[in-house]
């Protein structure tokens, strides 16, 4: 039977630390990682294994390590603390079999987790991890003798990799000033390293290890990433940047401070890459991002490709044709031809890169694409209510019908349910704005946590916060 403790959700299996996440629970999701690659995939290519900063990360790679290594797979366990990119870039760089990182991401502290990252050097597809979930809880045979683990340092060859995507003479040559922010997590201080050597001037913040990431989770989105626009603020820079705690998604500031959400940044890099680089492929975005990327798309001639919420169908996508980009809400943005992965530190050299090609402040940027596209605002809120509550809440929703008003008094449009349930609503401030952006809001349930999700996007930050306070009045039963 399936181990009731551990389920794989859209990128691995998380939980709170001493809690589900134990070292008994680590060995069990390690063997079943372990049976599947003796079953689906080639165990003599080995497996490479990565941890961040978070408490115990270490101890449960090597926990992981030492399971793995005894069923006769040869590991490369990183020697120090390794951004969640560069084990992926590892994987794939590598030829291993698959690979496994001790991260929970931009979760709370008390929480940690596995991912697991296939051959290909991205998240595993569903498939992939569904293989894995069967295996939970089954016996898994020993080798006579176990493999061998080998420590490595994998941040080398996925350094050359990124710094030759990006232009860093362009971003030297600039004259601009940055602000660097890892949020105590597996960014620390490449970026700041990086710009050390090519001499940009910048300012690290938050760059040591702390696993108890004090005063914040370590996601790059408000209020967690205040504390960047001050000190962007402070030293009177052009823009900040910042990794979560694995360093695969991105946050930013602009020269104000003020916060530069995901959608934004994905929609900079979007226009860039295909006004600039005119690299070919369609474009592909979660169910919960900004519509601004399809008008984007749209303007180059670019097919966009709406998805489910989780970088897994993102790669997915890249696996099966030509895709340019891809990305999803929470800042996790990825490129074909770099790896089918998201990847914090790449995009926060590209942004500079942008910065300095355009010979703009971020916020500058920003609001060249508001005016070119219309304006987009965009809103979320995390509702941490028990699983029947929530679970209610999507049958109200379920059953709503177009022309209903519903969420803030604004009639419905229509209802989509891709991954969770969507509404278009009828805004009469729509009217009044040339080429407004649509308005909709998503409600989606957590299919691992007592968490509710919602998320919006309208044509002004007023008309974000009345929708996000409606829907949570309607997700609590108000």
């Amino acid at each position: 039977m399936p181990h009731r403790q551990i389920k794989f959700g859209t990128d691995g299996w998380r939980g709170v630390i001493a809690d589900d996440f134990t070292f008994a629970n680590v060995r069990t999701a390690a063997e079943a990682i372990a049976a599947y690659i003796h079953t689906q995939e080639d165990p003599a290519k080995g497996l490479c294994i990565g941890y961040d900063t978070r408490f115990g990360s270490k101890a449960f790679a090597r926990t992981c390590a030492e399971v793995v290594a005894a069923t006769g797979i040869r590991v490369a366990l990183a020697n120090d603390i390794t951004p969640t990119p560069a084990l992926s870039f590892g994987v794939r760089d590598r030829g291993a079999a698959g690979g496994i990182m001790i991260t929970s991401s931009h979760n709370p502290p008390q929480w940690n987790g596995v991912k697991y990252k296939a051959w290909y050097g991205g998240s595993g597809k569903p498939s992939i991890i569904a293989a894995i979930e069967a295996h939970l809880g089954q016996p898994v045979k020993k080798a006579t003798q176990a493999a061998a683990i080998e420590e490595v340092d994998f941040l080398p060859p996925y350094l050359k990799a990124i710094e030759r995507f990006a232009d860093l003479d362009l971003i030297a040559k600039s004259g601009m000033k940055f602000v660097i922010d890892s949020m105590y997590g597996a960014g620390r201080t490449i970026l700041s390293d990086i710009f050390k050597q090519l001499g940009v001037d910048h300012v690290q913040i938050r760059g040591n290890v702390d696993p108890l990431f004090p005063g914040i989770n370590p996601e790059p989105i408000e209020p967690h990433i205040r504390a960047l626009g001050e000190a962007v603020v402070a030293n009177k820079c052009d823009a900040g940047l910042c990794t979560d705690g694995d360093a695969d998604r991105i946050g930013a500031t602009d020269e104000h401070g003020e916060f530069v959400d995901p959608h934004k940044i994905f929609s900079v890099l979007l226009s860039w890459v295909l006004r600039r680089k005119g690299w070919p492929g369609a474009v592909t975005r979660a169910f919960n991002t900004t519509k601004m990327l399809d008008r984007i798309a749209a303007k180059h001639g670019r097919e966009l490709i709406e998805h489910g919420i989780g970088f897994k169908f993102v790669c997915d996508y890249m696996l099966e044709r030509e895709i340019v980009m891809g990305g999803e809400e929470s800042g996790g943005i990825g490129f074909q031809r770099h790896l089918p992965e998201r990847d914090g530190l790449l995009n926060a050299l590209l942004l500079a890169n942008v910065m300095a090609e355009e010979k703009k402040t971020l916020g500058r940027l920003v609001a060249d694409l508001q005016a070119e596209y219309g304006e987009h605002q965009y809103g979320r809120v995390d509702l941490h209510i028990p699983d029947d509550i929530k679970m209610a809440a999507i049958a109200r929703a379920k059953a709503l019908k177009p022309g209903d008003p519903a969420i803030a008094g604004m009639p419905i449009l229509r209802q989509e349910t891709l991954d969770g349930v969507k509404f278009y609503l009828d805004n009469p401030e729509a009217k009044t704005k040339p080429n407004a952006a649509e308005t909709w809001i998503l409600l989606r349930a957590s299919g691992t946590e007592p968490l509710m999700r919602i998320y919006t996007e309208s044509t002004s930050k007023e008309a974000v916060a009345r929708l996000l306070a409606s829907g949570k009045a309607f997700a609590l039963g108000g």
